[in-house]
């Protein structure tokens, strides 16, 4: 159905979330955890978003999209007050990737938990009888990948006849990673009538089928295009010798504050971390070929200020956020414009400041400055070798370095990845079959034999439906 015409809108240095319509037992949540002003597309959408309108929300990464959805289903559902049911979520959240389901949920659990509501996230990759159990207590809030909750609703453990509202997170990912034709069958199960609320960084055109079938005469809220760069991001091209790519970002990655370092392939990220830990830079690695327990940890241990360095493919990024990231060193120039403007959205996150670098070497020149044109960016391009001034610049602060023991499987030497092979954050299992935390805000992980005889039933048609994507 066609959609209004889009709003421009700009958040008021003055206005509060208590003046979009935002309850004041949420206030109190986000004022303890220092959120105290709307962005612009939390202030563009929620009155809309609060009123039941269907809204299109498009916004670049780190604009605040999550607390703008957050925020209108939790006032939603606490104001309809609708008992839970067994297996019968009161609001549905899609998202393409485990650690965006998690910090989604992250991010709402604790306001949930002050308007009494309960949580709980499902993706592949882990165990499915919790899953079960917790869906059989009653759920308000069902944050999901899309291949493992229709693995869950054709085994009949969920049922989507009772969501209220529906939210596609980061719309236009899942179309990239292929989960379209999932997320429409789950979709076309939930209530004709009941509110949707879509947020994507583009309107491409799978994302705009999904628009056209399941939204009615949406509001679309435009705040900025994904092509827009943040102002204060800085861009940098340091062209090297292959010979000197690692000492480079060694310098880099040794400085003091967060780094994020992105390689192509997921052989790459861990080869690349191996020799960073080796060359005396504490660093973690986060890639599709990691068991889910031990990506949560690493990133945890990334997050908490364990490590300063993370190294990773393209599953951290979107959707993940991590405060403070200093700087973003593309160690692979990317395959895509619209990757390298998610992955640098890793930095300067929420009005902060951030610095971004892609190492070039002679035989990439081309295609980074192809990649940067249809990026929309003018980065500062500069030949340099290892100890040059300018590392200091991009990476201020004094460099420690304490050496470890090479890991056996860690002595081949690190390559750069160029050309258009695969990205490996998302191939296989890795990032494009999301799973989720098992454990439910209601402590979901009681076995009960009828979780016992649902988890052998859902095993089964988890193994016929392997081939789906959204896991």
């Amino acid at each position: 159905m066609a959609a209004r015409r889009p709003h421009q809108t700009t958040s008021s240095n003055s206005l509060t979330f208590a003046d979009l319509g935002v309850p004041d037992a949420l206030n109190r949540v986000l004022a303890a955890s220092g959120v105290q002003r709307p962005f612009p597309i939390q202030a563009a959408t929620l009155p809309d978003a609060l009123a039941g309108r269907d809204v299109l929300g498009r916004g670049r990464t780190g604009s605040g999209k999550t607390y703008a959805f957050v925020l209108a289903v939790l006032t939603r559902l606490a104001a309809t007050a609708t008992p839970r049911r067994a297996g019968r979520p009161r609001a549905l959240i899609l998202a393409p990737t485990r650690e965006l389901a998690s910090q989604i949920d992250g991010v709402m659990a604790p306001l949930a938990k002050a308007l009494s509501l309960r949580t709980m996230t499902i993706f592949g990759g882990v165990a499915a009888r919790p899953q079960i159990a917790g869906l059989r207590a009653g759920v308000d809030v069902l944050v999901a990948c899309p291949g493992r909750l229709a693995d869950h609703v054709e085994a009949g453990n969920a049922h989507l006849d009772a969501v209220e509202i529906t939210v596609l997170d980061e719309a236009d990912h899942m179309a990239d990673l292929g989960f379209l034709p999932t997320v429409r069958r789950l979709l076309e199960q939930t209530p004709r009538g009941g509110q949707r609320l879509l947020f994507s960084a583009t309107l491409d055109a799978g994302v705009d089928v999904l628009v056209r079938r399941f939204l009615t005469d949406p509001v679309v809220h435009s705040i900025d295009s994904k092509l827009s760069p943040v102002a204060a991001m800085t861009h940098h091209v340091l062209h090297v010798h292959a010979d000197d790519r690692f000492a480079v970002l060694v310098d880099l990655a040794a400085a003091p504050g967060r780094t994020v370092v992105f390689t192509r392939t997921k052989r790459g990220a861990k080869t690349l971390t191996r020799r960073l830990v080796a060359a005396g830079v504490p660093a973690v690695e986060l890639h599709g070929n990691l068991a889910q327990g031990a990506r949560t940890r690493n990133l945890r241990a990334f997050s908490d200020g364990e490590v300063q360095t993370l190294v990773a493919t393209d599953i951290a990024a979107r959707g993940i956020h991590i405060d403070d990231v200093a700087v973003v060193v593309h160690a692979d120039p990317p395959a895509e414009h619209k990757a390298y403007l998610h992955r640098s959205g890793r930095t300067a996150r929420a009005g902060a400041a951030g610095t971004v670098v892609t190492l070039m070497t002679d035989g990439q020149a081309p295609e980074v400055r192809e990649l940067t044109r249809k990026a929309g960016i003018a980065p500062i391009t500069t030949r340099l070798r290892p100890g040059d001034a300018l590392l200091r610049e991009l990476a201020p602060g004094e460099r420690t370095l304490v050496p470890q023991p090479v890991p056996q499987s860690a002595g081949h030497r690190y390559e750069a990845q160029s050309g258009q092979g695969g990205q490996g954050g998302q191939g296989g299992r890795g990032g494009g079959k999301p799973s989720s935390t098992p454990a439910t805000r209601s402590g979901a992980t009681t076995r009960s034999g009828s979780a016992r005889s649902g988890a052998a039933a859902f095993s089964a048609r988890a193994r016929s439906g392997a081939r789906r994507g959204g896991r």
